[in-house]
């Protein structure tokens, strides 16, 4: 059985090897970017399936171009915003995405930005290359402890989970949000509280929710004003959670001591004011950036691709209702 799919973007030779070998035609992205709308739109036209990052915007126009033969949409991410799932699932084409095997990497980069923007790491390390520090002093880049701190761990799912999981070497007090009790974070010692309460308490607040219109600027003018002056935000999740002008502003102005970010509401471009800040510690979205991890999502958004295409239910099927279009 010969399939007609498009791949959006150059991933990991894992999945693609996948793709050629179950699928009688691929075609993918030639360039390492992400495509034009005009160029995603021609790609994708009259495929019986595609797989697609989480960079590209797969709203019903997309879906449409796509034609009425295609029969799923595999999205290399654990998140699916960019996708409008209601639409897709109108249409009988199945979306899934690649949970699960990214909570460990991501949860690291978490904790190594807790510790860059805490340590003021990056700010030190800019300061030694230019050849403008004098030698050693006792007021030189004073930066916070992390053990024995208040970690607030806002969503408390997998990725947040297993940040928590991390933080027993340093002895720290555990809060978490969360619409139930999460038992691994309990045993730990947690609390589970409200937003509020987590952030008027901790002196690290990292995020971890799905971004929806309800978490849609979770964090704004309001909430940063609840954190401490001494209190560190890291986001390692979707950008639009934080209001980043409120951000850059709270930043500037000293209201909390500082941020790490791997995410930014409009990717790739940051708020106005943001990269002229020393204390904030921003990396290009590498939450998942392992040669391991990359090429587990390749192999899963691959099976779940060629799974679709031969009939099959994907193991990580975003909306079963499609299946009974």
């Amino acid at each position: 059985m010969s399939f007609n799919v498009f791949v959006t973007r150059l991933i990991p030779e894992a999945g693609l090897t996948i793709v050629r070998q179950q699928c009688g035609r691929m075609d993918m992205n030639p360039a390492d970017r992400v495509l034009a709308r005009p160029e995603l739109l021609e790609g994708v036209r009259g495929r019986d399936g595609v797989l697609c990052l989480l960079t590209d915007m797969i709203d019903d126009e997309v879906l449409a171009t796509a034609g009425p033969n295609c029969k799923v949409f595999a999205n290399y991410a654990v998140g699916f915003n960019n996708i409008d799932v209601a639409a897709a699932t109108r249409r009988g084409i199945l979306i899934t995405n690649t949970p699960g095997v990214l909570t460990e990497t991501t949860a690291d980069l978490a904790w190594a930005l807790m510790l860059s923007a805490g340590r003021r790491i990056v700010e030190g390390d800019k300061h030694f290359r230019t050849g403008q520090w004098p030698g050693w002093g006792p007021m030189q880049f004073l930066g916070h402890d992390i053990h024995g701190a208040t970690l607030g761990i806002i969503g408390a799912g997998r990725i947040g989970t297993a940040v928590g999981l991390r933080s027993t070497g340093f002895k720290m007090k555990i809060l978490y949000t969360s619409s139930k009790p999460n038992s691994a974070l309990d045993q730990l010692g947690g609390r589970r509280v409200d937003l509020d309460t987590a952030l008027k308490e901790s002196d690290f607040v990292t995020l971890h929710v799905a971004l929806n219109d309800q978490t849609r600027h979770l964090i704004g003018q309001r909430e940063l004003r609840l954190m401490k002056p001494s209190a560190y935000l890291i986001n390692t999740t979707r950008g639009p959670v934080v209001d980043e002008k409120a951000l850059v502003t709270a930043l500037r102005e000293k209201r909390i001591a500082g941020a790490g970010l791997d995410v930014y509401e409009d990717e790739p471009r940051p708020a106005p004011g943001l990269v002229e800040l020393d204390n904030v510690v921003c990396i290009p979205h590498l939450g998942s950036a392992t040669e391991a991890t990359r090429a587990k999502m390749a192999t899963m958004a691959a099976t779940n691709l060629v799974a679709a295409l031969k009939g099959e239910t994907p193991p990580n099927l975003v909306n079963p209702d499609a299946l009974r279009k």
